[in-house]
């Protein structure tokens, strides 16, 4: 039985179905809210000051706090429409390949990446809620990556390379700010823990099997037989077909260069 098995014995009561779903529901409601009230994010947001000063449900709501970054127009609303149905499938899909512990486990591990990851940063990362979608994109990508979406309703394109994007942009805000490079790590770690590091053991794995096939099919293949096989070297004309064989008068088979006089 593995620790992960042994964990869900004991804490099952942990395991909550759907929670990605859920996550996305509290962020369209926020969202809906600040259409009302813009400022509702302010009262929101990570504030490391105040948290520490008793406004400790900041610890929490800043994942929801920035819902309305992508604009609260027509094409913010669209997009959150997206994210919430991406969300739903994302949920489904982690739920099916791991289990619903499990996978509450990785939700919740990047969650807590996320609030030591703005408690160590000098200043908190407005909309870093919205990094455990991309956590759970990063391992649906590797889980299921030859998953298509329609890009612009139309152009079909599978999900890795859309991950390969997406990497391509953390790679740049990090090499534009290499302060970043830790809070990535933590934020990512869940990632790193459930799916990265997993797949590229399993990517060693099979090359390394492959290889072991490869030898073992070497090994196992007959040798070819040879029909001359000279009596002083050995070469045969399976080694060397060029080479010409004679018969001695000792009646031994020899090679053109070892032929007896």
């Amino acid at each position: 039985m593995s620790r992960i098995d042994q964990l869900e014995r004991r804490l099952g009561w942990l395991s909550f179905p759907g929670f990605l779903r859920f996550y996305a529901i509290l962020h369209a409601l926020v969202y809906v809210l600040q259409m009302v009230r813009s400022d509702i994010g302010m009262l929101l947001e990570f504030d490391r000051a105040r948290i520490l000063s008793g406004e400790v449900w900041r610890v929490v709501t800043f994942l929801f706090s920035s819902s309305g970054f992508a604009g609260m127009g027509l094409m913010g609303a669209v997009f959150f429409y997206f994210m919430v149905t991406i969300a739903f499938m994302m949920s489904d899909a982690l739920e099916g390949a791991w289990g619903v512990f499990r996978t509450s486990l990785f939700y919740y591990c990047g969650i807590l990446g996320l609030i030591v990851a703005n408690f160590l940063l000098p200043g908190a990362m407005e909309g870093s809620g919205f990094l455990l979608y991309g956590a759970s994109f990063f391992a649906f990508a590797t889980l299921f990556p030859r998953v298509e979406f329609l890009m612009f309703f139309i152009l079909p394109v599978q999900i890795r390379f859309l991950a390969w994007i997406q990497a391509g942009v953390l790679v740049l805000g990090i090499l534009n700010s290499w302060i970043l490079l830790p809070f990535y790590i933590l934020c990512y770690a869940n990632y790193l823990i459930w799916a990265g590091i997993p797949a590229l053991r399993g990517t060693a794995s099979v090359i390394e099997s492959a290889k072991r096939r490869r030898r073992f099919n070497a090994a196992k293949e007959p040798e070819e037989e040879s029909f001359h096989v000279c009596s002083v070297c050995g070469r045969t004309d399976a080694s060397d077909p060029h080479l010409e064989f004679r018969v001695g008068s000792n009646g031994r088979e020899y090679c053109d260069e070892h032929l007896p006089e």
